[in-house]
């Protein structure tokens, strides 16, 4: 609040066109000194708050997950989720079946039958429309298996930067840097995947590694063999193709389609590169080799000849095949000697024990296709949201409709 402590009738006089009725003009005020006082109101005290951050993915569908690899279990929250789709543990079961650990000699030898329980969210076989609430119990821990690893780091694991950041961890499974993190996302993935296509479209699998060419499946499959009955582990790239995906999805600048695919992926463990289309190999062509020419084809729609921007222009989907290549690196924790450091700086060697992956690249296959189904349906739920609000511009416009039968997703890998 503010106030003069001139007087009231001085003021008026003061507002006098002319010649005020003191006998003296305005213009003769300029020494004049005024003193205004400023009353602050009180505020109560601001309180500090710390928000929960890094265990939530997602715009409008949201996923929360939570758990760590030796505890009761893990799971997720899913927000968001549109109501009146139909959806049971067993869907969700399916995807879950393929990262589930134990299922060859060429995954962890850890028996977990990663049975998920649906405890909110669903009625009658349909989704409400509010949380789902999804959990998995751990039934085969073996916490006596890391006690080495309590006292030194592993190279190359999360075990220091987690002592770095919070002073402390969970050293048992490496807590939440273990990939049993990811069920949560993959179930969460199951629900994304059945909105955004037609049918469940399961993939077939032919052989262990999940690679489409049988010749090959048996070399990697003989590669992951031979570094695993040494102890030591091998790295991978696994390839994600996105087919029928709408035009229109992504935002300018930063939110664009590739950069929240790029942090979706990158956000699994062990990742180490990602690109999309042409990659870096397009940084050997000229704008000429590289440019995907336009043509109309037989319905009147406009496509690419080629397609080396890999289904993305300017951030935004244009229509065709999205498809993108995920590095991992080699496991971390291996049966080899190394050497290390104490958590209080002594130097010293580690044979780390436990169950552990000699290639976490067929298991990472329902992963990366999980993350990408979740960026995909939360940029289509904002795209509907802000551009499908009312009519489309036939034109220039597609709206977004059914998609074709068939699977949405499809993956592959190579060693």
């Amino acid at each position: 609040m503010a106030s003069s402590l001139a007087s009231k009738p001085f003021v008026e006089a003061l507002r006098a066109d002319g010649v005020t009725g003191l006998g003296f003009r305005p213009s003769d005020l300029r020494g004049l000194s005024v003193q205004v006082a400023i009353r602050r109101r009180s505020c109560p005290p601001r309180r500090l708050e710390v928000q929960a951050i890094g265990n939530v993915f997602g715009n409008y569908f949201k996923v929360a997950t939570y758990g760590e690899s030796h505890g009761g279990g893990v799971g997720c929250i899913i927000s968001g989720c549109p109501p009146r789709i139909p959806l049971s543990e067993a869907d969700m079961q399916v995807e879950l079946d393929r990262r589930r650990p134990g299922q060859s000699r060429i995954t962890t030898p850890r028996k977990e039958t990663d049975t998920c329980q649906i405890f909110s969210g669903i009625s009658e076989g349909m989704t409400t429309g509010t949380p789902i609430h999804v959990f998995v119990p751990n039934t085969d821990q073996r916490g006596h298996d890391y006690s080495e690893m309590s006292i030194a780091y592993r190279p190359s694991h999360a075990d220091a930067t987690y002592d770095y950041k919070y002073g402390l961890r969970s050293v048992q499974g490496g807590g939440r840097s273990s990939a049993r993190e990811t069920i949560g996302r993959v179930a969460a993935g199951a629900v994304a995947k059945r909105i955004l296509k037609m049918k469940a479209g399961t993939e077939i699998e032919s052989n262990i590694v999940r690679c489409p060419d049988p010749e090959y499946a048996q070399k990697m499959i003989d590669a992951i063999d031979a570094i695993r009955v040494k102890g030591d582990s091998v790295g991978g790239v696994v390839t994600c193709i996105a087919r029928n995906v709408p035009r229109g999805l992504g935002c300018p600048v930063f939110d664009k389609l590739e950069a929240d695919l790029a942090k979706a992926v990158l956000s699994l463990p062990a990742t180490k590169g990602f690109e999309f289309g042409s990659g870096f190999a397009g940084t050997f062509m000229t704008g000429s080799e590289h440019n995907d020419e336009f043509y109309t084809d037989k319905n009147g729609n406009i496509r690419t000849r080629t397609n080396r921007s890999g289904g993305i222009q300017g951030g935004i989907s244009n229509g065709e095949t999205i498809y993108m290549r995920i590095a991992f690196k080699p496991t971390s924790t291996i049966g080899k000697k190394q050497n290390t450091v104490t958590r209080d700086r002594q130097e010293t060697e580690l044979i780390a024990r436990g169950r552990h992956d000699p290639c976490v690249v067929p298991r990472a296959v329902p992963m990366v296709e999980a993350m990408v189904a979740l960026v995909l349906l939360d940029q289509l739920m904002a795209h509907l949201a802000q551009c499908e609000m009312f009519p489309v511009n036939p034109v220039l416009q597609q709206p977004v409709s059914p998609l074709v039968n068939g699977p949405l997703l499809s993956s592959k890998l190579a060693l």
